[in-house]
């Protein structure tokens, strides 16, 4: 059975006693890992581990020892209670094993909670559980986190004295980070905050935000979209440094461009147009996206998407031999001057 939505944070509260088999899979192993947490808490209780009652196999150990997986789901431990066993990082190479422990699989055998990361549509290990009766499909989206899963994780970490402007802060930061590196953040804020009593300020949480690549990316966009053309080559020289790929640097400028275009051309106008984006967008970053929208327009929108789409079908192609990164800085430059014209 495959979940909705709407049934997945039910299920993880409250699973139905006497399932035989759950598979978690997704893109963010992060968040896999939460929930695949979660599940367990809820099946067997805080002391699984210490009274022998989960046991846990890698995809590797499995392969080379495919009779664990039966052997695991019946074998009787000395304490009462549910049991489960934990296959992690599963793929296409154990499906038949799994798919004949859960055959075998008998009343009173432990669960088999399986992780993955993201399976495809045609995938048989998902097939299988989205079919089989009494088995479980549980796909984990890259939704950004909603201002109750962060409410949970602040309560979770035992972060204190969060006011109403830092959780308006924190919530703005979660659209912009993967799921598993806002937990993170917040983890790491509270251990910053332990033993201090004043509110959390801004500062505290950009002190505890991961910073990586995607800020330089950010930095060399704001330059191009705010026709600073005598910027962009100091920036991407930082970029070259860093070992950023240049097709990168293309993905990301088409999808900023896309994402503006989506923004000025939605018949509400720019603020429905900005509000419709998926993955929502919030705060500061909305507010300026709407403006890059409005001080470019439709017309030199589509102008820079047609030049990044012809440059990036020129870095895929076999008989380009002029040094990538020179060209992305040229391309750069070009869409720069292009807000003058």
């Amino acid at each position: 059975m495959k979940l909705t939505s709407r049934e997945v944070t039910s299920f993880f509260k409250s699973p139905p006693k006497g399932a035989t088999g759950v598979l978690i899979y997704g893109n963010d192993p992060m968040r896999v890992s939460d929930k695949r947490q979660q599940l367990i808490t809820s099946l067997l209780g805080p002391k699984a581990d210490e009274e022998m009652r989960l046991a846990r196999i890698s995809r590797e150990n499995l392969k080379k020892e495919p009779e664990q997986a039966i052997d695991l789901c019946k074998a009787r431990g000395f304490f009462p209670g549910a049991r489960a066993l934990l296959i992690e990082e599963a793929n296409e190479t154990v499906t038949d094993t799994i798919i004949k422990a859960i055959d075998a699989w008998k009343e009173g055998d432990a669960t088999v909670v399986v992780t993955a990361g993201s399976l495809k549509p045609s995938s048989g290990l998902r097939k299988f559980f989205e079919q089989k009766k009494n088995t479980f499909s549980v796909p984990i989206y890259d939704n950004p986190i909603n201002k109750f899963e962060i409410e949970k994780i602040i309560t979770e970490t035992g972060l204190k004295n969060v006011t109403h402007e830092s959780l308006s802060q924190l919530v703005t930061i979660a659209s912009e980070l993967q799921p598993g590196d806002f937990k993170q953040s917040v983890e790491k804020l509270a251990l910053y905050k332990l033993n201090d009593e004043t509110p959390v300020t801004y500062q505290d949480i950009i002190n505890c935000t991961p910073t990586s690549n995607e800020a330089d990316i950010d930095g060399i966009l704001n330059v191009v979209l705010d026709g600073s053309e005598f910027k962009v080559s100091q920036i991407m020289g930082r970029l070259r440094s860093q070992g950023i790929q240049p097709v990168t640097l293309i993905i990301a400028a088409t999808r900023h461009f896309k994402a503006l275009f989506s923004i000025i051309s939605n018949p509400g106008g720019v603020g429905a147009g900005a509000t419709a984006l998926r993955p929502p967008v919030y705060g500061p970053r909305k507010d300026a996206l709407v403006k890059q929208a409005q001080k470019w327009g439709a017309v030199k929108i589509k102008t820079a998407i047609k030049i990044l789409t012809d440059t990036d079908l020129h870095l895929r192609s076999s008989n380009q031999q002029a040094p990538q990164i020179a060209l992305v800085e040229r391309l750069f430059i070009r869409i720069a001057i292009l807000l003058k014209n």
